[in-house]
């Protein structure tokens, strides 16, 4: 299998040849750890030794070097001990670093190494450094492998199966790039499993399938929730301006889009009314864009464990980094962070902190993770939040005009399984302005129940009649909807153009 180039591979080199004692590696993939390392010891002449609890010592094609030393301690004396030239990896080592006699002992390393052209690799999945060690150990981030490994091991693939006429290996350039940047942020045995069961349950390979298996990856961490969007943007009524911003992004994460100039989409933050659609789009769009869809609950982010919350949000963003492209919706995230401004006396800043990560993230993000933000509330968005660079555009989605809710009474009633045909749609209309669309689906769910209770098809009149008794949000929260209505004038774009918006706008304080 391929092995890791590019910049992981020159530093590794850089830091072993500049005699550097122990480096810490973070992967989950031991063998392309490995096989770097072999490439950087053969090249230096010096000789590769891996270690792990279960077999000791093996050099890199396996043959035992010392099974005696299954012990950490007597692995450590190994490295000690030997008098030659040589890279030690050391598997899954992080749980004996608890031990005070092995911290101890790591730091005798250095003394013993420092002369001698010797370098200790641990490599594991989690990070965990004593603060006794933190000076003597550096830390290196083993990146997931890149689209070129990727190609690599799909090519293995069709390779091995080319001649299997029961399958079909062939692939145009924008369906491979497309596989490919389905299996983005799996390792490369992962990437393997999976083109191979593609192969097995579709005969072809079926990105769809792909991106289900990241799945897996989210069931991992109870602070992501991984989406299956069911919705498209033709269920969505209105929001037109929104629509075209959309679509006109849609190849936006295409090799061909970085190849004509144009940076990867950031995220958008909607903005408005209850029930018109907001939590709708960010699903539509996962689907349109063919991108796995991760919500957030900034709610579990935070914990009493000192400390726990910022390592959560660290978490939580890697985990989205390594299934990338993908979107990340977070909803209602005025609710999330709207404690940043008190945080110093609520909770020590904890708040304040994790928001810190998050915005700084978001502001210099490298990886393509599209962010979709709605918020109901402005007045208690952290005004850092809305500054230029964080999302790429800021959107009001208000109540749905006229035209919009035609198209919304013909979605949801098409929905069910009725000929929108058959109803007054204009006298509905009418009826429901001042409605959200979500408004207006329940008001079609509640006449169909009655309709059924008394055991004959729905009428426009059943219809009529919901929405005669509903009172509309609009009515409810009358002054601070024209409140959020006359911020958004000056500071964001209408999803759509509705009947409401003729008025003046007027400043108000946020």
């Amino acid at each position: 299998m391929a092995t890791q180039t590019g910049t992981v591979e020159e530093e590794f080199d850089v830091l072993i040849r500049s005699r550097y004692p122990v480096i810490y590696c973070v992967s989950y993939e031991e063998d392309r750890v490995a096989s770097m390392l072999n490439v950087i010891a053969t090249a230096s002449q010096k000789q590769l030794f891996l270690w792990s609890v279960t077999e000791g010592f093996v050099d890199y094609k396996g043959t035992a070097i010392d099974k005696e030393a299954l012990d950490p301690m007597a692995a450590l004396n190994f490295v000690i001990s030997h008098s030659r030239p040589a890279v030690f990896l050391l598997h899954n080592f992080h749980p004996f670093l608890e031990d005070p006699t092995i911290v101890q002992r790591m730091y005798d390393l250095k003394k013993h190494l420092n002369n001698v052209k010797k370098t200790c690799v641990l490599v594991s999945p989690v990070l965990k450094v004593p603060s006794e060690l933190e000076k003597l150990i550096t830390v290196v981030d083993f990146d997931l492998p890149s689209i070129d490994l990727l190609n690599a091991v799909l090519d293995e693939i069709i390779v091995t199966l080319a001649d299997n006429p029961n399958v079909d290996t062939h692939l145009s350039d924008s369906q491979r790039e497309q596989v490919l940047k389905s299996a983005l942020g799996l390792t490369a045995w992962e990437s393997e499993n999976v083109f191979a069961k593609s192969l097995v349950q579709k005969k072809c390979f079926d990105p769809a399938l792909i991106i289900q298996e990241k799945k897996q990856i989210i069931r991992k961490t109870e602070i992501l929730e991984f989406f299956h969007p069911s919705e498209n943007l033709e269920s969505i009524g209105g929001l037109t301006h929104l629509k075209s911003w959309l679509q006109k992004r849609q190849r936006g994460f295409t090799e061909r889009a970085k190849d004509y100039g144009l940076p990867v989409p950031k995220g958008v933050m909607l903005i408005g009314i209850q029930g018109c659609g907001k939590s709708l789009t960010a699903k539509a769009i996962a689907s349109y864009w063919q991108l796995p869809l991760l919500r957030l609950d900034v709610g579990k982010l935070f914990t009493s464990l000192v400390g726990e919350s910022e390592q959560n949000i660290r978490k939580a963003i890697t985990t989205a980094e390594s299934i990338s492209p993908a979107i990340l919706w977070i909803d209602e995230i005025e609710k999330g962070f709207a404690g940043v401004q008190s945080s110093t006396f609520s909770d020590a800043g904890t708040t304040s902190r994790v928001f810190a990560s998050f915005i700084t993230w978001l502001q210099e993000k490298e990886k393509p993770v599209f962010v979709i933000a709605t918020a109901n509330d402005v007045s208690q968005l952290p005004p850092e939040l809305l500054r230029k660079g964080r999302f790429d555009e800021i959107f009001f989605v208000d109540l749905p005009s006229s035209d919009e809710r035609l198209e919304i009474f013909k979605i949801h009633l098409t929905k069910r399984g009725r000929n929108h045909k058959k109803f007054k749609l204009k006298s509905l209309v009418q009826l429901s302005n001042g409605f959200s669309g979500a408004e207006i689906e329940q008001s079609i769910v509640s006449a169909m129940f009655e309709a059924f209770s008394e055991d004959r098809e729905v009428k426009t009149e059943d219809i009529v009649t919901s929405l005669d008794e509903t009172i509309p949000l609009s009515k409810l929260m009358k002054e601070k909807i024209a409140e959020l209505r006359d911020w958004a004038h000056s500071r964001a774009r209408f999803a759509s153009q509705s009947e409401v918006l003729q008025q003046q706008p007027k400043e108000i304080e946020v």
